[in-house]
């Protein structure tokens, strides 16, 4: 299955954009659930988006360096389960 990472709502912490920093993965490499998955920077503060299942890294939509906003693409894992 299919699970698409998205930016979330970044609230009082970082007001609209944020800066992905680094991905702990590369696609194409094993991730377990609940693992930090990438790193974002606000003005305000950083913070990791873990992985929601276990599976493979198959795209970084967004790059290091690349500025984010709420509901953005980060990335995507296929989990090998079916919907």
């Amino acid at each position: 299955m299919r699970i698409e990472i998205k930016t979330p709502e970044l609230g009082d912490s970082g007001g609209e954009e944020a800066t992905v920093s680094f991905w702990y993965y590369d696609a194409g490499e094993k991730v377990d659930a609940e693992q930090d998955l990438v790193e974002l920077l606000t003005d305000k503060a950083s913070f990791n988006i873990t992985a929601p299942a276990a599976g493979i890294l198959v795209e970084t939509a967004a790059g290091e360096g690349d500025t984010v906003r709420t509901g953005d693409l980060l990335g995507v894992i296929e989990s090998g389960e079916s919907a």
